[in-house]
C-alpha cells in the first residue's frame, strides 16, 4: 500500500513540483496551499508523512507542527526560505524530524521522505548487529519497539519518530558510547547529515526534556564530549 504524503505550501509552484516528484515514486499525495484547507485531512489521521512550509498565509508552520504533534507521531519535514539556524532548531524542538531550506533539489526532498518513512515504519538501527529484544529498559525508562511506546516511571512519554529512533539506538547499546557519526548512520542512513551535528544535538536536548533529564547530572543520556552519547 502506498504511503500518504501531506504537502502544505502556499507557493503553488513548489507544492506542485513536489507533488509530481512524489507521485512519480508512487506515493499518494494530498496537496494544500494553506493550513485551513488541510485541517480535515490532518484530523483524519490518514497520513504517513507531512511536508510543511514555515511561512503559511493563515498559520505559522511551527504552530501547525505543534498541532499535529499533539495527536500524531508521523514524520514531519519543514520547508523554510530562511537560513537562520534558530529557525531550524525551533522546528526540530517543536517536533519536526527534518528541515529543507529553499531553494532545494526535489530529488533531495524525495530522498529525505524515503529515509523518514523507512525509519518510521521499521525502526531498525543500522549499528545494531545482534538481535535486539522488543522491549528495552534502563532504570525507570522502558521502550517497546513493537508497540512504539515509551514509558518513564510507568507514565507514557510522547516521542517523535526521530526521538524514538535515537533512544532505541542508545538503549540498544546501553553502557557503550555511540558516536555522533554512528547515530547519523543508524537513524538517518543518509550522507547529507554527516556534517550537521547540530541536528542530533537538538534532538538529544529535546529527548532530555521529555525524560526530565539534564546534561549536567544525567540519569539517562550522558554526553561524552568529542565522541558522542551513551546511556
Amino acid at each position: 500500500m502506498s504511503e500518504k504524503i501531506l504537502i502544505i505550501d502556499d507557493e503553488q509552484d513548489i507544492a506542485d513540483l513536489l507533488e509530481v516528484y512524489l507521485k512519480n515514486e508512487k506515493y499518494i499525495v494530498y496537496k494544500f496551499y494553506c493550513a485551513t484547507d488541510a485541517m480535515s485531512c490532518i484530523e483524519s489521521g490518514d497520513i504517513d508523512l507531512a511536508i510543511l512550509d514555515i511561512m503559511l498565509p493563515d498559520m505559522n508552520g511551527f504552530s501547525l507542527c505543534q498541532l499535529i504533534r499533539k495527536k500524531y507521531t508521523y514524520p514531519i519535514i519543514m520547508l523554510t526560505a530562511k537560513i537562520e539556524e534558530t529557525d531550524k532548531i525551533t522546528g526540530l524542538t517543536l517536533g519536526a524530524d527534518d528541515y529543507v531550506t529553499k531553494p532545494f533539489r526535489p530529488l533531495e526532498v524525495v530522498a529525505r521522505v524515503k529515509a523518514q518513512l523507512r525509519r518510521y515504519k521499521k525502526y531498525s538501527p543500522g549499528i545494531i548487529t545482534e538481535k535486539i529484544p522488543s522491549e528495552l529498559s534502563y532504570n525507570k525508562l522502558c521502550l517497546n519497539v513493537q508497540t512504539h511506546e515509551c514509558l518513564l516511571d510507568g507514565e507514557p512519554v510522547s516521542l517523535t519518530p526521530t526521538e524514538f529512533s535515537i533512544l532505541h539506538v542508545l538503549l540498544s547499546s546501553a553502557g557503550n558510547v555511540v558516536s555522533i557519526e554512528e547515530l547519523f548512520h543508524a537513524v538517518w542512513k543518509d550522507e547529507y547529515y554527516s556534517k550537521n551535528s547540530s541536528t542530533i544535538t537538538v534532538h538529544i536536548r529535546h529527548l532530555r526534556e521529555k525524560l526530565k533529564d539534564t546534561s549536567d547530572t544525567p540519569q539517562y543520556i550522558k554526553t561524552i564530549w568529542g565522541v558522542g552519547y551513551k546511556i
